[in-house]
């Protein structure tokens, strides 16, 4: 047992760098999904075709975010091991990098919004399984809200390229208070402009995405504005913008290990845009409630994705010092932590199951298909963790091409056929599609584990 406890526990100072890490991520993604959340019951509160549009522009835009995320991941692996090594300009010429890569995929976004954006809304959409006059006005509120909300993504890229370079080296609590305090003002304006109160126009659907326009002006003006103040702190940004040449042997290598990420991320993505609309073949009840269990999961999964962040920055520094047992010894320490904190919350989710649908202003068939949807959400809660722990091990190390097979590879070859044969070939109802889809991570965690004890993630790349 002793043995056990001090190869899967680590001691008083191991956690307390942990949590100096962890806590303000945690703070920041929990403020945000609550946030999220009850923008989502507010929509909610308008009707079910309302709820169902909104969602399904959203589906289309984490599809975007994601490529962001994916293309920013590659030069962030390089960032985290170049301030371990504390070489101030490779860390610059990384955040270089991050900036142009945001803005392309930004142009790409909109034209991509603009073009087709309302034939890909109608994939979601069947016939067979709602009324024309529901399909009508789900369609309908989809444009309308795909509007007002691709003046957001701008802010949104900024933010992201910064929030990236600066969790690199360690400094997560000035983008928590930036998004603090966008999340504040998209809240109060949700309020305001959704319901038309104290004197603001009553504009629904349009008035919730103007709110998150709105906030992510906000967030990105304070992020920049207090990073510059604090420009001392961060030697990388002085004469960051005097030019954007980036020494092409590392552009080289950005995109050799960054692109299996960005492909990853971006075809995870839309795998799982596939398998929302396999579930939508069950209907527009189908949608609501799956929009309901994703919600409600984002924000009880905020100490899951947290601490797969944490895993690749402590694992990274390690692993860029040259420490690659300290990095084993991390990894192992921090793959217990998220396996056990998660089983418990799991219990939390399922004991709240039956409770918060309640909350949505929908039908009975909804509310009841939501709370099955969340139980089996819950069940699978801390396996889900040790899956995406695994993921950031592999990923911080380089491995990025097996991190594509292993994410987005099993998506598209092993959830999404599932998905496909049940909801096409079968009668089964859109709970028992999620659960057997579900357990396909049980296959997945089984994979990690083998290629987290051979070793074979735990290598310097900027050496």
């Amino acid at each position: 047992m002793s043995n056990l406890r001090k190869k899967y526990i680590g001691n008083k100072l191991f956690y307390i760098s942990v949590a100096v890490l962890l806590l303000p991520m945690i703070v920041q993604q929990g403020i945000t999904q609550f946030v999220n959340l009850l923008d989502n019951v507010m929509v909610g509160r308008l009707g079910t075709p309302q709820m169902s549009g909104v969602a399904i522009v959203n589906q289309i835009i984490f599809i975007f975010n994601l490529m962001v995320f994916g293309g920013l991941a590659g030069a962030s692996i390089f960032g985290a091991q170049f301030y371990g090594k504390s070489d101030n300009e490779g860390l610059r010429d990384t955040f270089r990098f991050r900036l142009l890569f945001a803005m392309a995929v930004l142009v790409l976004g909109i034209a991509v919004f603009l073009s087709i954006g309302p034939s890909l809304f109608q994939l979601y959409l069947h016939e067979e399984t709602s009324s024309p006059a529901d399909i009508a006005a789900t369609l309908g509120y989809a444009k309308e809200y795909m509007k007002v909300i691709l003046w957001g993504l701008f802010p949104f890229v900024l933010v992201q390229s910064f929030s990236s370079v600066l969790r690199d080296v360690g400094e997560t609590v000035s983008p928590m208070i930036a998004s603090i305090i966008a999340i504040l003002v998209n809240l109060v304006l949700n309020y305001l402009l959704i319901f038309g109160k104290c004197g603001f126009p009553n504009l629904g659907v349009k008035g919730a995405a103007l709110a998150t326009v709105i906030s992510r002006y906000v967030e990105a003006l304070y992020l920049l504005g207090h990073t510059y103040w604090k420009r001392e702190k961060y030697p990388f940004l002085h004469g960051l913008f005097r030019n954007f040449r980036i020494p092409l042997a590392l552009t080289k290598r950005i995109i050799f290990t960054g692109t299996p990420l960005l492909c990853n991320e971006t075809l995870w993505a839309m795998g799982v845009a596939a398998l929302n609309m396999c579930y939508a073949t069950r209907g527009l009840t189908a949608v609501a409630a799956t929009n309901i269990n994703s919600t409600v999961w984002n924000l009880f999964s905020i100490v899951l994705l947290a601490m797969g962040n944490a895993i690749g920055i402590m694992s990274g520094q390690k692993l860029g010092a040259k420490d690659i047992s300290g990095a084993k010894d991390t990894v192992r320490k921090l793959l217990f932590l998220t396996t056990a904190v998660n089983l418990g919350i799991g219990l939390l989710v399922i004991a709240c199951a039956p409770f918060i649908p309640y909350i949505y202003n929908t039908e009975n068939l909804v509310r009841q298909t939501a709370t099955k949807l969340l139980t089996i959400s819950g069940l699978f809660l801390p396996l889900s963790a040790y899956v995406n722990g695994s993921y950031f091990t592999i990923r911080s190390g380089g491995k990025t091409f097996i991190t594509f097979l292993f994410d987005c590879g099993f998506t598209w070859v092993i959830c999404l056929p599932i998905a496909l044969c049940l909801c096409y070939f079968t009668s089964l109802s859109v709970v028992w599609v999620f659960f057997f889809v579900q357990c396909a991570d049980l296959i997945k965690a089984a994979i990690g584990s083998v290629m987290i004890h051979s070793g074979i993630w735990a290598n310097n790349v900027v050496d």
